[in-house]
């Protein structure tokens, strides 16, 4: 492999395949990571280059944060299982000196208003989904019915998910709900989910579908989870239609949480405040049909965000580190694209390992949150630095608002 420089970042050209455009400038790339990236710019139907954020890391058959565009094609397992996952923000009237001084009673009272985690026992109900969704769960499930109707309708095993139950639901793992303030003290509610169990089988249903179609040439591959739908095969329009789906049940996923988060902290608050009317709304995890230098292109963001030009989108930083709204450059060498995030430096096996609760405790001493031994994998020093990782972009976005959250809500 030969590296060079270009006004992009490094740019790696691999042997029989396309260049690896990388946005990393000052943080860390794994070489596994690296391998990977190699392995999908071998894809025959990669368009142009990969455009790899300066959070990548090692993924499932290729890395989270990148951009991977192709024609004629698309790997299932790039846009992974937590279909259409990403962020929503809205800014406040509320200023930090409105907040209670006990914000663990706000926490408490969002943890209430929002099923989170996961339990799962003999017989008991899974503490992270309704047992009686509320009417706005109700009403949001009415409009994605028909849809999801068409999918059972080919793929039946689909209609034994945890759909309607968790729809407004927040999952486990790194989805969170933060209360933050901004540069100017003011209030945000912002929270990160996806497409929750029903997305989770989406996903491995066409990835398992693409292995079987091709069954006959998988040990051709450097991965069989770059297994492949071809455009005009049999199974390639339903996972259009399944993919973009679920991407439109994590969209109001995050709306319907977003409304109970609100709601949330208007009780504990006490007065009246008002909310920005559009929302910051952005997926990371998806694809969809897009021009790029004049050619029509499917685009996969596994972990990335789309940063066109005056468009708005959120960068987390880790548990306990500052978050960014943003505003894209519309760089196009990027495919239009920012991170999504930090980007962990570690598995989370290794946090657990290397980190203990007193870590925890110290690293996320000015946020109201969880610190026990189950968050730990969560820790911010399992994540590169967010600072890093936003200078090594700064040709794809401009900052808008810094924030730093109170208080965490946990999955």
């Amino acid at each position: 492999m030969a590296r060079r420089d270009d006004e992009a970042g490094a740019v790696i050209e691999v042997a029989g395949g396309k260049p690896i455009k990388m946005w990393t400038e000052g943080v860390p790339v794994e070489e596994e990571a690296r391998q990977q990236l190699i392995n999908t710019a071998r894809m025959p139907f990669i368009f142009r280059h990969l455009a790899v954020m300066p959070d990548v890391h090692l993924g499932k058959g290729s890395t989270i944060g990148s951009v991977i565009p192709t024609r004629g094609a698309i790997i299932p397992a790039t846009v992974g299982v937590d279909i259409g996952c990403g962020m929503v923000a809205t800014r406040t009237t509320l200023r930090a000196s409105d907040l209670p001084d006990s914000l663990h009673r706000l926490r408490s009272a969002i943890e209430q208003a929002v099923p989170h985690g996961r339990t799962v026992g003999r017989g008991g109900r899974d503490e992270g989904s309704w047992q009686n969704p509320p009417d706005l769960v109700n009403a949001e499930w009415a409009a994605l019915l028909p849809g999801f109707r068409r999918i059972i309708e080919k793929y039946p095993h689909l209609a034994n998910t945890n759909h309607q139950i968790h729809l407004g639901t927040l999952g486990t793992g790194n989805h969170f709900i933060e209360v933050c303030l901004d540069e100017a003290e003011q209030v945000w509610l912002m929270l990160h989910s996806g497409s929750r169990g029903v997305g989770n089988a989406i996903g491995n249903t066409f990835i398992q579908l693409a292995q079987a179609d091709m069954r006959q040439h998988l040990a051709a591959l450097p991965d069989r989870d770059l297994a492949y739908l071809s455009e005009g095969s049999p199974h390639f329009d339903d996972y259009l239609d399944a993919v973009g789906w679920a991407q439109e049940y994590a969209y109001r996923n995050r709306r319907v949480m977003l409304t109970h988060l609100i709601a949330a902290t208007r009780r504990v608050i006490g007065r009246p405040f008002a909310v920005d009317l559009e929302a910051v709304d952005c997926h990371h995890n998806y694809v969809q049909k897009e021009t790029h230098f004049g050619c029509d292109v499917y685009v996969t963001r596994k972990g990335a965000v789309s940063a066109r030009a005056g468009e708005l989108g959120i960068i987390p930083g880790s548990m306990g580190a500052r978050s960014y709204i943003v505003r894209g450059l519309g760089n196009e060498d990027s495919f239009c694209s920012c991170s999504h995030g930090a980007g962990r430096v570690m598995s989370r096996n290794e946090a657990r390992r290397r980190f203990t609760v007193a870590d925890q405790e110290r690293a996320t001493a000015h946020v109201e949150c969880r610190k026990d031994k189950e968050v730990i994998d969560e820790i911010p020093m399992a994540y590169k630095d967010i600072d890093a990782v936003m200078h090594a972009q700064r040709s794809l976005v401009e900052v808008v608002h810094t924030l730093r959250q109170v208080v965490c809500v946990k999955g």
